[in-house]
């Protein structure tokens, strides 16, 4: 296995980084480059990215699995050869809470992490010397959608977290995304982004993983979640909760009020998948 020498201070110039992989259980992202700034997003352990721009101990980054951009501090990532940043994402954690020795120690990282440069013999990562011990899956054969619903219903009760993408706190589009990594399937990291993939499907038609949006008084899309069945939802709302959907929107179950004005669904995993 081609081995990454690990870094473990920030290099003296950002020329001599081009690309760099998480090493912590979730990296905020923020969208400055302070951290008072609003986190927008996270980056996973595993997940790799390309440097943008330095700024004091801020990097600027933008994510190689969905293109997203912001700011996060040197401490959170380890340089990485382009070739290892851009390959292909191949095995990913399934375990809700994964152990991973590196020399720096143990790292508990979240279901959705990805296994950069894993090799499912040694179970080694890309520096050849950190060690994975979790659940993983191989995502170089055919899409299981019977992990669809066990994955989805794993984040019940996770708490709301703008830009979030853990059992710890996510967001809507967070949620999903995270959700469609674990069967292969690649989501943009907005819920107006997400909206745009797949293909149009009637309400009437709903099935287990369709993706239904919904929008604000202006009619932009602001909320995302996952179709269980034809009146069942999963979503992030407050917190990852399953509600009831019909063709006006989303009531919540805990309170009989509308929570939520439908717009569309979507389907991003085709039926019959394997």
């Amino acid at each position: 296995m081609q081995t990454t020498q690990i870094c473990t201070i920030k290099p003296t110039s950002f020329e001599f980084m081009e690309y760099a992989v998480c090493t912590v259980a979730a990296a905020p992202v923020r969208k400055e480059d302070s951290h008072r700034s609003e986190m927008v997003n996270q980056l996973l352990f595993g997940e790799t990215m390309e440097l943008l721009e330095e700024k004091g101990e801020w990097f600027r980054i933008r994510s190689l699995y969905d293109d997203y951009e912001g700011w996060l501090t040197h401490h959170l990532v380890q340089p990485l050869e382009k070739q290892q940043a851009q390959a292909p994402l191949s095995f990913v954690a399934t375990g809700l809470v994964n152990p991973v020795q590196m020399n720096s120690g143990l790292v508990n990282i979240p279901l959705g992490a990805s296994l950069t440069g894993f090799d499912a013999k040694s179970k080694m990562l890309w520096d050849g010397r950190s060690v994975y011990e979790g659940a993983y899956r191989d995502l170089s054969g055919t899409v299981d959608a019977g992990l669809l619903a066990g994955t989805a219903l794993q984040w019940l009760n996770a708490p709301y977290l703008w830009g979030g993408k853990t059992f710890m706190g996510v967001d809507c589009s967070g949620f999903v995304q995270t959700v469609f990594k674990v069967l292969g399937i690649k989501l943009c990291r907005d819920a107006w982004q997400q909206a745009g993939q797949g293909r149009a499907v009637e309400l009437a038609e709903a099935a287990e993983g369709d993706l239904a949006f919904f929008k604000n008084e202006q009619g932009r899309i602001i909320h995302v979640g996952m179709m269980l069945n034809r009146q069942e939802i999963i979503h992030a709302a407050g917190k990852v909760r399953i509600d009831t959907l019909d063709e006006e929107g989303i009531t919540s179950r805990e309170t009989g009020k509308r929570t939520h004005v439908f717009t569309c669904l979507r389907r991003v995993l085709q039926q019959g998948a394997q």
